[in-house]
């Protein structure tokens, strides 16, 4: 089998896959059985300073968005950090380390941004012989309306002061774990870097209210009649969560800095997208949640026969490998050409493509041939936008056929032509821009 070990900004693990700070990591029982069932590592609940104990809600914590077969598509949580006594769970991160060494247990701080109180806890929390923290700087409710969480994670400057004041005082590695609730995810990563950050992780979840109940016309969940906006996660932020990875992948201000993917993390093939997109490693939650500590035996095996197919001997060799395949548009190739193709000897004479294409694309299907029910692509109106290929419901019963340089594209009528062209090309040459067939 394929060596699945990691070395993520100097925390060494069995293999990529990490629990998020989240409640599967809120003590030792649960963090116990993880590690059995086969996790590399956790990222322990976010703990905060002494004081007043945090108090969450007695009722719903939790919501979700369900597909119509009761499938999770996302995950939403009201649930705040850890309310377990700081010294209580300093003490389990201490057995469980002492008792997991070859496993990455990474602590997750959150306190008011006041350099005396970061100060504080680091000391503690390193004396637990952890291997690095992860400063939460992410989370969107609840702590937020406290000036913490997503309330210093929105704001570049606070970013790097408060890595700056970790660096000072720990000699442990620092993860900042971003918030996606923000324009441009480039500016915070940059900050975390500036501070001395060893790593970033993204992301956190997303602002979200989850739905209305028709009869009472109340939002849900909520708590007596009143709710609050929670966190978005599970798979329907995977595309969002890899964005923004990928936009700290290539962004030259923060190359080189290692990223921890998190977001609709649910088998190896999500893990693989995270990281050839530039995650070294990958912290999932709401798939653990929804089936179980045991779901990491499929992402490791499905994992290492990935790597074993491909050749490839580390999980390092992966890291970033699709991040030169990542563009602006203003660089596509506007001279490839592609037109749909439907595979006769599958089709199921279903119709989707053709109403599809029909009512809201370009009209590029005909639905019959010799008066019979019969499907076939117009490739003098089809534009190859992939619309058909993504509503039929027969794997590669529609596939995408790209026009070779010099074929005729029967919708402009003119060859196809070979090398790159993007929009300056077009732009600085109008009389290359294609015109659209008149009828």
């Amino acid at each position: 089998m394929a060596n699945l070990n990691i070395n993520f900004a100097g925390i060494k693990s069995p293999n990529p896959f990490w629990l998020a700070s989240a409640p599967p990591t809120d003590k030792a029982y649960n963090v116990i059985r993880a590690f059995e069932a086969g996790w590399g590592g956790v990222v322990w609940k976010t703990l905060g300073e002494d004081g007043p104990p945090v108090v969450n809600v007695n009722g719903p914590r939790y919501g979700a968005l369900l597909s119509p077969d009761r499938r999770l598509l996302g995950f939403n949580n009201i649930e705040l950090i850890t309310d377990r006594n700081l010294a209580l769970n300093l003490k389990e991160i201490t057995q469980v380390k002492r008792e997991w060494p070859d496993r990455a247990v990474v602590v997750s701080l959150m306190v008011p941004c006041e350099e005396k109180s970061w100060k504080a806890i680091l000391q503690r929390v390193q004396d637990t012989g952890c291997d690095g923290i992860e400063l939460n700087f992410g989370c969107p409710h609840g702590m937020s309306e406290r000036g913490m969480g997503a309330a210093v994670g929105q704001v570049p400057e606070y970013i790097e002061m408060v890595t700056a004041w970790c660096k000072q005082y720990s000699t442990l590695p620092v993860i900042v774990k971003l918030t996606p609730n923000i324009t441009d995810i480039r500016h915070p990563a940059r900050a975390a870097k500036r501070g001395g950050a060893d790593a970033v992780s993204l992301i956190n979840t997303i602002n979200s209210i989850m739905g209305v109940d028709p009869a009472t016309l109340s939002m849900t969940p909520s708590i007596g009649g009143i709710g609050s906006h929670g966190g978005y996660c599970g798979p329907a932020v995977k595309p969002i969560a890899l964005n923004m990875v990928a936009e700290i992948a290539r962004d030259p201000q923060t190359a080189g800095l290692p990223i921890s993917g998190i977001g609709g993390v649910g088998n190896w093939r999500d893990a693989l997208d995270f990281i050839a997109l530039g995650a070294s490693s990958v912290q999932v939650c709401t798939a653990a949640m929804v089936y179980g500590f045991k779901i990491v035996q499929e992402m490791t095996d499905g994992f290492s026969n990935y790597m074993d197919e491909m050749g490839f001997k580390s999980v390092a060799e992966i890291v970033g490998r699709a991040v030169p395949t990542v563009s602006d548009w203003r660089h596509l190739n506007l001279n490839h050409i592609s037109k749909a193709v439907i595979n006769q000897a599958s089709c199921i004479q279903c119709g989707r493509c053709h109403i599809a294409c029909e009512d809201t694309s370009h009209q590029a299907i005909s639905a019959s041939k010799d008066g019979k029910r019969h499907f076939e692509v117009k490739e003098d109106e089809c534009v190859g936008c992939n619309l058909c290929v993504t509503v039929c419901p027969v794997p590669q019963c529609i596939t995408l056929r790209t026009l070779a340089p010099g074929e005729i594209d029967q919708r402009t009528g003119q060859a196809v032509q070979s090398g790159h062209a993007d929009w300056t090309t077009h732009a600085n040459n109008p009389q290359r821009i294609s015109k659209p067939s008149v009828a």
